[in-house]
Parts: structure tokens; C-alpha cells; sequence
């Protein structure tokens, strides 16, 4: 709809009934002239006042800006219309102006026309009320159209806002109650771990006093029997000066009995006191060597129940030297504890948390004893000879070595000053110490291999394929037998050694190391590939008291530890490995069912465990050593092989019991 704009018309109009004569003063003196500004003044107010008031509705309503869409486009509509009327208007104004001048020019034409303005002036009047009332009439319309959209607006959002309400508050409700659901459930399980818990702890408690008074106990006996061997030990001293003195006495008695050789009764009177002392002195002799006799077998049951004290599974760690720079970078490995050696920490691999930051975790460890790199030989048996001991004792011994492949478990076993030959020379001194005490033994090793989970004599003349039915050349399958009544194992047509030396010994670990399997894999260029038993079974007999004991030694190198991806093992290496790793992994189950005190122990899963079978159950003695690799390359084995060796070290077996009978009397 077009508005036209017209100049308003005077405020006040002649009146018709006025005289029509023109004098100087008639019609100017009450002329009001064309009121165009205040026409334009009053409209250019409302049209601000609408607009103002249109303005403060876009303000209140900017979060519903795509909803009125159409009355901004309603307004720019007005505002298109505005600018017309004002370029109308303008026009107005130049024609007002063209009046104006035609005023001043035609002031003397003035009067003959006024009645013709008065009439136009009139209709202009009525023309611009009239496009007021139009113009009022389209506003209220906008207004009432842009209400009713606005309200239309409103009340969906509100309906949509109580409607997202609704929905809101039905998916926190449902959350709320899975919450609970959960929070009651994790409440019972925590209850019901906790009292799991307090149950555990009062039963740890009732053991940990129950061991204290064992130890007190046998701290008591221990010093007791440090007292009666000291006391021994000076009675010894003073019996050996006895005899020494003695013997002198004895010489100098047969000089004199020699020198006096006659028939005199003076003589033979002599000779008789000197005979009645010195059976005195060897009756005073024998009465000395019968209570050392007596004290050696109470050393004996205290040295074990002292050893007992220590678990008849003990855990030993040892991490090896770099040999060479070369070798590559070094893991973080510290020793915390100085005091008792018994403590290593591991810095973990990098690992990287949910909130992308690297970070390596201190894993600490702890065993019954810890040997840094630079502690020889020489120290780490100084531990174990004390299981020596009670394999002579009359107890079954197993010391065996693990980890990953190039940790140092044949260097620890089985070289020149390894484990296996210092233990056979402390072996032949301590059976010579005895000897003075009426001990006598004998000793018979055997050596064989586990490959393939197949037996290997490392003691034939010329190895062979022999685990298979009877192998090549004739040889006959080696085969394991178990004898429950005395807790022992034979290996049946596998070499046994008479074992009287030392040299003897040395000889036979070179003819069985020559045997072993060896072959290079990518994670160590000699790799043992078979796990070797040394067995050594230890038969001593007291020919003043008939006691007879019988004890074995088992001395074990497994092979290495290695995962399939690290070691590049393919073919035949391949095999080796799955063999290797499935025995490990037997031993493991075994140790894991001993420690739950299983009725069933799982040896017979592979020939190792079955071979060990009474070395590793409850009538025996047992020491791990694991084996670590100082390389930062083996981190994830060595981790590995540390947390198998804490499950081993929490591994409870029973008590050990020695093989021993007493001769039978003669009738």
C-alpha cells in the first residue's frame, strides 16, 4: 500500500462567512501558512515512538531471532516505506520552498486564489488525515500480527524448555537409581571384602605369633647349642692337648719299658701302673669322642630347625655385570637396602597415561637376599652352603637358577668357580671333618638334561638321540622312578659316577657341559637349550651310633627364559622355546600348587617337575637364584622374571624331613 504524503493544512482556515475583500490587514494578520514542519514533527514522533518500541521488542526477544525472521522483514518493509515517505516529503519541501518563493512573488495574486487554497488546503487535509487513520490502522495490524507471533514463539520455546525438562528429569532419575544400584553393590562387595580381609589378617596374625614363639624358642636352643659347641669345642682343644700329651707319655713309657726289659718284679710293677694310666687316657679319650658324637647329632636337629626358621623355599637374587659398553644402555636398577641385601628397585618401561604424559614407575622387589653385580662367586655360595650342609645332613636339596637367556645362570652353576664345584669341595672337607666324628660316606652323581621334554644322559660315552624309544645304536630310553617309602628319585639306565674326589667331579662337568645343547639365538649367541640336572646323592653312616642318613643334591641350570618375538627363534629354535617356556611355565603350576597346599601338585605336566618331584615338595629344602640382565633391553624380561621369583618367594612348602634310620644291632 503506497502512503502519500501531503503538506497538513493550516491550523486555522478562513472562515467562509468572512468578507472577500482584500485589505492590508484582513487575511495576514491571522494567516497560519502551510504547517509542514509540525506535521512531519508529530508523524516523524510516532514514527519514532514505533519504532523505539518496535526496537525494544527485538531486544527483548534476540534468543528468538530465526523465529521473527518475518517481522524483520515486516520492518525493513516499514523502513523502505519510511525512506519513501521522507524522499516524499523532501519533495514536499522543495515544492513548500517553490511555494514559498511563488508567495513572495504573487503575494498580489494572494487574495484572488485564497479561496482556491482554502479548498485545496481542505482536501489536503482530509487526504492526510485519512493516510494517518490507514497508517495507524497498518501499524496496529503489524503490532497485533508481530504479538501474536511473538506469543506464538514463546509459547512453543516454553513448551519445547518443559518438554527438555521432563526428559531431563527422567534421564537423571534413571541415572540416580543406577547409581544407587551400583553404590549398594560395590557397598556389599566392599563389606564382604573387607571381612575376607579382617579374616586374612587375624589368621596372618595368629601365624606371625605362632613363628615368634617358634623362633624365640629356637633362639634359645640356637644359643644353647652355640654354648654346648663352644664348651665342645674347648673340651676338644683340651682333649687334643690331652692326647698329645699323652702319646709323648707313651712314647716315653715304651722307651722305659724297652729300656727296661727284665724279670725283675720292680719292673713288671712299673709296667703295670704305666699300662693301667694309659688305659685310663684312652678311656677318657673315648668318653670325649662319644660326647662329640652325641653333640654333632644335636647340631644337627638345631642347624635344621634353624634353617627351618629361614623357609624351605628360599628366593635369592643376583644381577650381572655389563661385560661390555657395547652391550647397550644400562636399566635403572638400585639396591635401597644396605643393611640386609635384600631389597631391589626396577624403573619400569615408559608409559603413557590417558592424559597423554610419559612417566617410568619404581617397581620395587624383595627376596631373602640380593647380590649386586660386583659381589663374586665366592659370597653368593657363602649363602648357600649352609643347604649343603643339610643335604649332608640327610635332606633332599634343590638349588636352581632362573631368568632369561645371557642372565648368568651357567656362569653361576657351573663354572670353574660356580656353585656346582664349590659345593662338591666344601662337600670332601666337611665329609673329612667328619671322619673324626665316626662319619664315613659315599658319594654317586649323575648328570642328565631335560630337551624337547625329553631325558638326555650327559654322562654317555657318546651322546645320543636317547629320549625317543630307545634311540640309535641300542641305546636304551631313560626313565624316571620315584621311591615314596625313602622320598628319592632314579633315573633308570642313566651313567652313575662314583664321585671320590674333587678332580673326579671337575672331570665329569666338563664331559657333561661338552654334551649340553647349546645353540645362538638373536637374544644371546650361546644359549642353553636345555635345562641340566645335576644330582648328586650323598649316603653317610655313623660307625659309632649305626645312624645312617641319606641326602640328595640337585643342582639345576634352566634354560633360558626367552618370549618368541625377542628371541627370533624359527624352525627348530622355535620348538626349543615352546618347550622351554612350557616347562618354565609347569614349574610355575607346581610352585603355585604347593604354596595353595593343593591336594593335587601338577608334576607329572612336564619331565623337569617330574624329575624334581621330592625336591620341591614338603620333604625338602629349596633355593632360587633368579637371574637378572642389567641391560635396558631386557627390562621387560627382567620385570618379568622378578615378579615370578616374588610369587616362588611367597610360596610356603612345609617342613623338610631327612632321610635317616638307625643300623640294625647284630644278634
Amino acid at each position: 500500500m503506497s502512503l502519500r504524503k501531503n503538506p497538513p493544512s493550516p491550523t486555522k482556515s478562513c472562515s467562509p462567512t468572512k468578507s472577500s475583500f482584500l485589505t492590508k490587514d484582513s487575511s495576514l494578520t491571522n494567516f497560519a501558512g502551510w504547517d509542514v514542519d509540525g506535521r512531519l514533527s508529530e508523524f516523524e514522533s510516532q514514527f519514532k515512538i514505533m519504532k523505539e518500541a518496535f526496537e525494544g521488542t527485538m531486544t527483548d526477544r534476540k534468543a528468538l531471532e530465526e523465529a521473527i525472521d518475518l517481522a524483520k522483514n515486516r520492518a525493513s518493509d516499514l523502513e523502505r516505506e519510511k525512506e519513501r515517505l521522507v524522499d516524499h516529503n523532501t519533495q514536499l519541501q522543495s515544492q513548500l520552498e517553490l511555494q514559498r518563493q511563488e508567495y513572495h512573488s504573487l503575494q498580489q495574486e494572494k487574495q484572488s486564489l485564497l479561496l482556491q487554497m482554502e479548498t485545496e488546503q481542505r482536501r489536503h487535509k482530509y487526504e492526510l488525515e485519512d493516510q494517518q487513520r490507514e497508517h495507524k490502522h497498518e501499524v496496529d495490524e503489524i503490532r497485533r500480527e508481530f504479538k501474536a507471533e511473538v506469543d506464538k514463539l514463546e509459547r512453543e520455546h516454553r513448551e519445547a524448555l518443559e518438554a527438555m525438562e521432563r526428559r531431563y528429569k527422567a534421564e537423571l532419575a534413571d541415572e540416580q537409581t543406577q547409581k544407587s544400584r551400583e553404590l549398594h553393590e560395590l557397598r556389599s562387595k566392599l563389606g564382604a571384602e573387607k571381612q575376607d580381609m579382617n579374616l586374612e589378617l587375624l589368621k596372618k596374625e595368629r601365624e606371625v605369633q605362632e613363628m615368634r614363639s617358634q623362633v624365640e624358642a629356637l633362639r634359645s636352643d640356637l644359643d644353647r647349642e652355640q654354648t654346648i659347641r663352644g664348651t665342645l669345642q674347648q673340651q676338644i682343644a683340651e682333649m687334643s692337648t690331652t692326647n698329645m700329651t699323652l702319646e709323648d707319655r707313651m712314647r716315653g713309657l715304651r722307651a722305659k719299658i724297652e729300656f727296661l726289659e727284665s724279670d725283675s718284679k720292680q719292673q713288671s710293677d712299673s709296667f703295670a701302673s704305666m699300662e693301667a694310666r694309659l688305659q685310663e687316657a684312652l678311656r677318657v679319650a673315648d668318653e670325649a669322642r662319644q660326647k662329640l658324637i652325641k653333640e654333632e647329632t644335636e647340631r644337627r636337629v638345631l642347624f635344621n630347625k634353624y634353617q627351618e626358621l629361614k623357609g624351605n623355599i628360599r628366593v635369592m637374587c643376583r644381577v650381572r655385570p655389563v661385560l661390555d659398553p657395547s652391550e647397550g644402555e644400562q636399566a635403572t636398577i638400585a639396591f635401597p637396602d644396605t643393611k640386609t641385601s635384600s631389597q631391589i628397585d626396577v624403573t619400569g618401561p615408559e608409559e603413557k597415561s590417558s592424559l597423554g604424559t610419559v612417566s617410568r614407575k619404581v617397581i620395587p622387589f624383595e627376596f631373602d637376599r640380593v647380590f649386586e653385580p660386583s659381589v663374586p662367586n665366592e659370597e653368593v655360595f657363602a649363602e648357600i652352603s649352609q643347604l649343603v650342609q643339610s643335604a649332608l645332613d640327610g635332606y633332599n636339596v634343590c638349588i636352581f637358577c632362573y631368568g632369561q637367556t645371557g642372565s648368568g645362570k651357567t656362569y653361576t652353576m657351573s663354572s670353574a668357580d660356580g656353585m656346582i664345584p664349590r659345593a662338591t669341595h666344601m662337600i670332601y672337607d666337611t665329609i673329612t671333618k667328619l671322619a673324626e666324628k665316626s662319619w664315613t660316606y659315599t658319594m654317586e652323581g649323575s648328570f642328565v638334561e631335560v630337551y624337547n621334554e625329553e631325558l638326555h644322559d650327559l654322562l654317555a660315552p657318546a651322546r645320543e638321540s636317547d629320549g625317543g624309544g630307545g634311540g640309535g645304536g641300542g641305546r636304551k630310553k631313560l626313565e624316571i622312578r620315584h621311591d615314596e617309602a625313602r622320598k628319592q628319585t632314579t633315573v633308570l639306565n642313566c651313567k652313575t659316577v662314583a664321585l671320590d674326589s674333587a678332580e673326579r667331579v671337575e672331570a665329569m662337568l666338563r664331559q657333561a657341559q661338552s654334551n649340553r645343547s647349546v645353540a645362538a639365538t638373536k637374544a644371546n649367541e650361546r644359549s642353553s637349550r636345555s635345562h641340566s640336572v645335576f644330582m648328586l646323592r650323598l649316603a653317610g653312616e655313623n660307625a659309632a651310633t649305626g645312624e645312617r642318613c641319606e641326602g640328595t643334591l640337585n643342582l639345576v641350570d634352566l634354560a633360558g627364559s626367552e618370549r618368541l618375538k625377542h628371541s627370533g627363534a624359527e624352525g627348530d629354535r622355535m620348538r626349543e622355546t615352546q618347550s622351554i617356556n612350557k616347562s618354565l611355565a609347569c614349574l610355575g603350576d607346581v610352585i603355585e600348587a604347593l604354596g595353595r597346599g593343593s591336594a593335587h601338585v601338577p608334576y607329572r605336566n612336564s619331565k623337569l617337575t617330574h624329575l624334581l618331584q621330592y625336591s620341591l615338595g614338603g620333604n625338602s629344602k629349596t633355593l632360587m637364584f633368579v637371574m637378572v640382565s642389567p641391560l635396558e633391553a631386557h627390562l621387560r624380561e627382567t620385570i618379568s622374571s622378578l615378579r615370578f621369583a616374588t610369587k616362588v618367594h611367597n610360596t610356603h612348602i612345609g617342613t623338610a624331613k631327612s632321610t635317616k634310620k638307625l643300623r640294625p644291632s647284630d644278634s
